[in-house]
């Protein structure tokens, strides 16, 4: 082994290593994060604007089944039982995400 002096001087280097590394592996992450946020607010406000319309030509039709956000879906009445809910929420789930996926 070397000095005590060499010893530090070694920790400290590859301390000032790792932290610089774990700063560049950062950097990167948020450069590619910065690089995806715009396709990634695309396809959430597309998202969006589909289920506007879909919504608008629901209450068109006089639907009386209206997609539900979570506020309604809590306190809203319905004559629906607790597995109907359930499974309606799942289907929708199921939907959204098939959407995302064929978006991506």
């Amino acid at each position: 082994m070397g000095s005590p002096d060499a010893l530090i001087r070694a920790a400290v280097h590859r301390i000032s290593a790792r932290v610089g590394h774990g700063l560049a592996d950062t950097a990167a992450e948020l450069a590619v994060f910065a690089k995806d946020a715009p396709e990634r607010f695309r396809q959430e406000w597309e998202l969006f604007q589909e289920e506007v319309r879909e919504e608008a030509e629901r209450l068109e039709r006089g639907d009386s089944s209206p997609v539900a956000s979570d506020a309604d879906s809590i306190q809203g009445p319905t004559t629906e039982s607790p597995q109907q809910v359930i499974d309606r929420l799942r289907a929708s789930v199921a939907d959204l995400s098939q959407r995302i996926e064929a978006r991506s």
